[in-house]
């Protein structure tokens, strides 16, 4: 197969282009942090193509797909990995910034990469879009706010991808973590604080990117006639609350 794998250089995505590669696919890498995908294609050789653009510039991201030399044009998989969390805070008094950020990342971003590949899978009526979406689409949880709607919109938006694509052999699956560790997740959400980031993770044995990787390539590996439509993963550490009913004291 040739996979696109979008957010490369860390994370799910490196995890995955590591394995893809490792099974006998070819990868097509894609991230803003150039250095990264050069260290990742020195490691993994000609079964890797660095294209280094970063997903929130749709511009760039057009301009990068439409370079790819001809034997890599033949895409199999997309793999729309790419995605973040900003902030923890409650929603009044959460940055707007952040908001846009996520946004223009977790939706724009991949919509737009969806736009551009979907049409190459559809004529050649063959293919895969596995989208991560993740727990918090399904769960409600105080200061998941944007983040939550946008990885929403990521489950509700391959649910119809698949109507929509109802009558041709183009596969779409939507994946849904829960609780990763070994991922620059958390220190991103919190900005950097490391110490915090770390917190979230102690005592807990957590979902490595290497075993959420063996699961989306799972996925992407079984026969085309099998469509795995949503796939939601969590450590068996963590579940999903009760709901809270507020009392006041009087």
């Amino acid at each position: 197969m040739l996979v696109l794998v979008t957010g490369a250089s860390a994370g799910f995505g490196r995890a995955l282009s590591i394995e893809l590669v490792r099974r006998g696919h070819r990868v097509i890498a894609c991230a803003r942090r150039a250095e990264r995908l050069q260290a990742l294609q020195a490691e993994l050789g000609d079964a890797l193509y660095p294209l280094h653009f970063d997903i929130q510039d749709i511009t760039a991201m057009q301009a990068a797909i439409h370079s790819l030399p001809a034997a890599w044009q033949d895409i199999d998989v997309l793999i729309n990995n790419a995605g973040l969390a900003l902030g923890l805070d409650m929603a009044q008094e959460a940055q707007l910034d952040d908001w846009l950020q996520m946004i223009d990342t977790n939706i724009r971003g991949l919509a737009a990469m969806t736009n551009l590949i979907l049409p190459r899978l559809v004529k050649n009526n063959r293919g895969h879009i596995i989208n991560l979406s993740s727990t918090a689409a399904n769960y409600a949880y105080p200061g998941s706010n944007v983040y939550g709607a946008s990885k929403a919109f990521v489950k509700q938006f391959s649910l119809n991808l698949r109507a929509d694509l109802y009558g041709t052999a183009v596969r779409v699956s939507n994946i849904e973590p829960g609780l990763i560790s070994g991922t620059e997740f958390s220190a991103v959400r919190f900005h950097g604080d490391q110490a915090r980031a770390d917190s979230v993770y102690q005592g807990v044995q957590n979902i490595s990117p290497e075993e959420m990787a063996d699961i989306i390539i799972w996925c992407a590996e079984l026969p085309p006639h099998i469509n795995i439509n949503r796939l939601e993963v969590m450590p068996t550490a963590q579940s999903f609350a009760g709901l809270k009913v507020y009392k006041s004291e009087t």
